[in-house]
């Protein structure tokens, strides 16, 4: 049965990609490297900070990811402003908590970012349990980041729902087994299907927890 749920940050909570790319491609070509929107596509998939840098720019010592990583993150931070949550989140948050089930959160940004923003949107209380790519050494596809969540609320992983956007965070956590519901937005639903999703919508006003406990029977 289902007992927890566990969503990922940035295209799930909030619909942040587009200024994460318009951010990264403002930080590339800073560095006189221009990257096609195609190829910037890579950011959307749940990896690292570290990992998207080194993709793209190739071997870098620690002090150049960490002066590239503060770089990036002035960019996003000066059009975050204007974030907001993904349409019908609070009405799907209000389900979860009627059904008294415990809530993480499991994202591969660091844990500055993650409270930045959930500050910023007034979620931080939403969640019992908040693990970042900070807290594990390899990001999505790897399962790790689940398995410390899942942990933390000490539930089974078969006993989860996790609410991603990305092949990696699909990946990631049909790998300890937990059921998968895709926030699929501009026609990525067939390859998030492909990548083991359950469910695709939209965003959550099309969501009904009942609905889901389906998937736990």
């Amino acid at each position: 049965m289902l007992q927890g749920v566990i969503f990922d940050l940035d295209g799930v909570i909030v619909d942040s990609h587009p200024v994460h790319k318009q951010a990264w491609k403002k930080f590339f070509c800073s560095l006189g490297k221009e990257i096609s929107d195609k190829d910037l596509d890579f950011v959307l998939e749940g990896n690292k900070r570290d990992d998207i840098l080194r993709h793209f720019l190739g071997e870098l010592t620690e002090q150049q990811v960490k002066d590239y990583g503060a770089r990036k993150e002035s960019l996003f931070r000066h059009s975050a402003q204007e974030l907001k949550t993904t349409d019908g989140l609070a009405g799907f948050f209000d389900q979860i908590n009627r059904a008294q089930l415990p809530i993480a959160l499991a994202s591969s940004a660091s844990r500055s970012r993650v409270k930045y923003m959930l500050d910023l949107l007034n979620l931080q209380h939403r969640f019992r349990v908040i693990i970042t790519g900070d807290d594990v050494i390899k990001g999505k596809p790897d399962p790790m980041i689940f398995r410390l969540a899942a942990n933390a609320l000490f539930i089974p992983p078969k006993q989860i729902l996790v609410c991603e956007d990305s092949v990696n965070g699909i990946e990631a956590a049909r790998k300890l087994g937990m059921k998968c519901l895709a926030i699929a937005a501009n026609g990525r639903g067939p390859i998030l299907k492909a990548a083991g999703a359950e469910r695709i919508v939209a965003d959550f006003t099309e969501v009904r927890l009942a609905d889901l406990l389906e998937l736990f029977v």
